[in-house]
């Protein structure tokens, strides 16, 4: 399989990666893909993580690295403003990579082991009102971009899609699932779960299935397809929520992301059952779907706050 190159990071120029480093590249990110079976876009972001490291380590082999001197890195990383959260992100990619160096090429030591990136405080997921989420679904659906487009929007709203999940769709799977009310997806770890559709989803999804063909290639399995005919790429359907977002007059950021963390906020609102949040989600673990729990207070709160006599709660 192919592997792209490194692709440069916002805000700063492309690493360039030659000589073993290129190779050793390709070969951990053709063990993600094949092996461990990440998606693309989880790929393109270790790859990404990793010309960081490349960048910092200049000329220095890889085999000669010390445990101090990846400290220093994360350093200097975090002095150019990256959370903590982005740095454990990074040293898990690194000492990833070190693994499989370890594993298939002989190396002796990965000096990524036992480092914990500087700690940042917790942000919480930001959602939608559910009066911002109905007037994003508002989206005038008069060309074939549109209607592709509010059918992605809904159904990432309907069912709490991760964006890889949203491109990774193909338009038989949907077909054979979409009269029974439900969208069979593939999530992190190649772990496939079933999530219901909304009937607006559903509707919306007809929609675009009607005239898809008008757009995609003969022979291109993607549910939903880009201008050129193929599998739509995660950037072009961020640039595409966030432009809608603009033109529709919502003053949040509008991202796929932000419209998985609104359907999780408005079902256990709605419901509080957060064992079915985290059905939904795909979250391997209950203590990823409760940081909802504390989005759903603070909701509480502004409704204690705003609607209580004797409330007087400072902000």
């Amino acid at each position: 399989m192919a592997v792209r190159p490194v692709r440069a990071v916002a805000g700063h120029a492309p690493s360039k990666v030659e000589g073993p480093n290129q190779q050793y590249l390709q070969g951990y990110l053709a063990w993600l893909r094949n092996e461990k079976r990440y998606s693309e876009l989880t790929a393109e972001n270790y790859a990404r993580d990793l010309g960081r490291l490349f960048e910092l380590s200049g000329d220095t082999p890889l085999g000669t690295i010390k445990i101090h001197q990846i400290r220093r890195y994360i350093g200097q990383l975090h002095s150019r403003g990256l959370s903590g959260r982005s740095l454990a992100r990074m040293l898990s990619a690194w000492r990833g990579f070190f693994i499989y160096l370890m594993r298939d090429h002989g190396y002796t030591d990965n000096p990524c082991m036992g480092l914990r990136a500087p700690k940042s405080v917790k942000a919480l997921p930001q959602a939608l009102s559910p009066d911002e989420a109905m007037h994003l679904m508002e989206i005038s659906a008069d060309s074939v971009p549109a209607i592709r487009d509010k059918a992605m929007v809904e159904l990432l709203y309907s069912s709490g899609l991760r964006l890889a999940e949203l491109v990774g769709l193909n338009a038989a799977d949907m077909n054979a699932n979409l009269g029974a009310g439900e969208v069979r997806v593939t999530g992190k770890g190649s772990k496939t779960r079933v999530v219901p559709l909304g009937s607006y989803a559903i509707a919306a999804l007809q929609a675009w299935i009607a005239v898809r063909e008008q757009l995609a290639k003969a022979d291109e399995p993607a549910l939903f397809v880009g201008q050129r005919g193929q599998r739509i790429s995660p950037r072009v359907v961020q640039l595409r929520m966030k432009a809608w977002g603009v033109k529709l007059g919502i003053t949040s950021n509008v991202h796929p992301h932000l419209l998985r963390h609104s359907f999780a906020t408005h079902v256990l609102q709605s419901s509080g059952d957060l064992r079915a949040v985290q059905e939904m989600l795909g979250h391997a673990s209950i203590s990823s779907t409760q940081v909802y729990t504390h989005l759903d207070f603070q909701y509480l709160s502004k409704i204690y706050d705003a609607a209580h006599p004797r409330a007087k709660r400072k902000p």
